[in-house]
């Protein structure tokens, strides 16, 4: 059996007002794999990447994911489908514990309704050990490095069974 790409574009182009970003574009992603988009500013990086997590829709072309034709008309659809980017500007709320932003907007409740912060506090150990990170859950982000603020976003990715994820990463250089 053939594998199947979870992302597939076929002949993907945007257009905005005066300006061609994408002009007939196909790629495919496989689980497992890593790709770099490498290119000038103004290649339409940002912008093949804002098609494939539902920021922007495209003009024309074709959109699979895992296998089905798929047209997200927001991020949140996106995101419910296992679509995550990390931008460069980090989402992290300081003022919160490594444990609590990994779980942010999905914290567990026990049975009385409560937070559930044993279950975070476990649930976030396994992550950090997978990533061999040397955090802690109890860690507060604010102390934390902008290195441990991305890999803290890349743990809530994790946790919420991302499927797909893109870093977005900008170079001066």
């Amino acid at each position: 059996m053939e594998k199947q790409p979870v992302i597939q574009l076929e002949h993907v182009s945007k257009e905005f007002p005066g300006v061609k970003a994408l002009e007939d574009i196909n790629l495919e992603f496989y689980s497992g794999e890593v790709h770099a988009l490498l290119g000038e500013n103004g290649a339409g990086k940002s912008t093949l990447i804002k098609i494939i997590s539902g920021v922007y829709e495209r003009n024309a072309g074709n959109m699979r994911f895992e296998g089905l034709e798929c047209h997200f008309e927001n991020a949140g659809q996106a995101i419910a489908k296992g679509i995550r980017v990390i931008h460069q500007e980090l989402s992290v709320i300081p003022g919160l514990t490594v444990a609590e932003n990994v779980y942010l907007g999905r914290e567990p409740k026990n049975k009385r309704g409560f937070l559930d912060k044993k279950e975070m506090t476990e649930g976030t150990q396994k992550i950090l050990e997978l990533l061999e990170l040397k955090i802690s859950p109890s860690d507060m982000v604010k102390k934390l490095s902008a290195a441990e603020k991305q890999m803290v976003e890349i743990a809530r990715a994790i946790s919420a069974d991302a499927k797909v994820l893109s870093l977005k990463q900008i170079s001066s250089g």
